[in-house]
């Protein structure tokens, strides 16, 4: 991480040099380019002022040397005097354009290669009282020969400017750097020891993750011990039924009860490895159901007909009653969902007690509420009736049978069925769960 800070601060860094480089040395080019221009106008008035070379041409060589060329010519475009060649082997000028600018406008300029040395050559040409042309030149590759004398130096302070960029960037990173560890080590008081405020959000957001994590860690931890202890209990009766078969010391007359005990014991073994199995399908988030349109009242008239049977022998009476109640729903989780609320609501029951599925429709929900008379739940427990393998009552729960996973897994469905889950109970009277789900779109509209 402090490689990537520092490398990123050494780039912007870097980058803001050679930009801010760039532009000063386009700036300062323009500039100079300007100021060779002006001065080399000033010297062509100057040498126009004296008119003695008129009468005498050859008198214009003082003025030559230092990359600058003199030329005169006539209004005809002969060359009278040329400071850098032989006039004589020159052809006629007449027709350049600093001369045609001169002859019109009194001046001209113009940046091109020269025809007689060959290189890019920047004009000015003065037109004189007697009509001929006064025209000085530099070579460009001149011009800019001042401008590259200070490149070495403009190097040289980049460079050092460069060294100093590496040594703020290593400071500054392990400036930002070091307090973020620290803060990395003291967890706990993380947020009261953030050494920036905009990290505050950051912080507040790791501590959230990390408690999450503490929380499933834990709940899986507690998730395989009750796995390990329901599967040992059952499995421990069957050993031992066995064993005794086995050996002899089981009567004759015992082997049926022995072998209805462990079928027993085995079908509460499937039943919970079956429950497991779902509960792992309803936690994989990605899993897509089948939703169709279903009437939750169709589906408590089937729920009770499959449960009548244990209802009786619990000597618990099932009623059922309500409207239509449309929601978009999978068949298969919606029934085992109503199956598992009154299930647990015939086990946890009295004799001569009784159960309610009842429908409704209200603002746009569709309600299943199951209803009973049993032992009821204390206040301190409802919030944790839905944990896997939490029992209320644990000394009921060899005569009531199940896997302790029931409303486990009816919360997770109905979470995938966006429903929300309330609980009313009071110990010695009953309780009443009520889920409330999204009602169908198409009943929204007519509602």
């Amino acid at each position: 991480m402090e490689e990537k800070i520092n490398f990123r601060f050494l780039f912007i860094g870097l980058l803001s040099i050679l930009l801010t480089t760039l532009s000063i040395t386009l700036v300062f080019h323009n500039a100079f380019q300007e100021q060779v221009k002006g001065d080399l106008k000033n010297s062509t008035d100057i040498i126009a002022k004296n008119d003695t070379f008129l009468s005498d041409p050859s008198r214009l060589s003082i003025y030559g040397g230092d990359g600058i060329r003199i030329t005169l010519i006539s209004s005809d475009g002969q060359i009278l005097y040329e400071s850098s060649a032989d006039e004589s082997q020159m052809e006629n000028h007449l027709s350049r354009p600093e001369i045609q600018a001169a002859l019109k406008n009194g001046s001209g300029e113009a940046m091109r290669q020269s025809s007689t040395l060959g290189y890019d050559t920047y004009y000015y040409a003065l037109c004189l009282q007697n009509g001929s042309i006064l025209r000085v030149a530099m070579e460009i590759r001149n011009m800019y020969s001042i401008f590259e004398k200070t490149l070495p130096l403009v190097i040289l302070i980049g460079f050092l400017i460069l060294l100093v960029s590496i040594f703020l960037s290593s400071l500054l990173t392990k400036q930002l750097i070091k307090p973020i560890e620290v803060m990395a080590q003291h967890m706990d008081t993380m947020e009261e020891n953030t050494p920036y405020k905009e990290l505050i959000p950051f912080v507040q957001t790791i501590k959230e993750q990390q408690k999450k994590k503490m929380e499933t860690a834990q709940m899986r931890q507690e998730f395989t011990a009750n796995v390990s202890h329901e599967l040992k209990t059952p499995l421990t009766s069957i050993s031992g039924y066995a064993e005794m078969i086995e050996t002899g010391l089981a009567q004759p007359e015992d082997i049926p009860v022995f072998a209805e005990k462990i079928r027993s014991e085995s079908q509460r073994l499937l039943d919970l490895i079956g429950d497991i199995m779902k509960l792992s399908e309803l936690d994989e988030s990605k899993t897509d159901f089948f939703l169709e349109r279903i009437d939750l009242a169709q589906i408590v008239q089937e729920t009770q007909t499959r449960l009548q049977l244990q209802a009786e022998k619990a000597q618990v009476s099932i009623q059922t009653e309500g409207t239509c109640a449309p929601v978009s729903g999978n068949l298969k989780l919606l029934n085992e969902l109503t199956f598992n609320l009154c299930d647990n609501a015939i086990r946890y029951n009295h004799p001569g007690g009784s159960v309610t599925m009842r429908t409704d429709c209200r603002e746009g929900r569709a309600l299943l509420i199951v209803s009973d008379t049993g032992i009821g739940i204390a206040p301190d427990q409802q919030a944790r009736v839905f944990e896997r393998f939490y029992r209320v009552d644990k000394s009921r729960s060899k005569e009531t049978g199940g896997t302790g996973l029931g409303l486990a897994i009816v919360k997770h469905i109905a979470i995938h069925h966006k429903a929300l889950l309330s609980m009313e109970s009071k110990p010695g009277e009953g309780t009443k769960i009520t889920v409330s789900f999204p009602l169908f779109e198409d009943e929204k509209t007519k509602a």
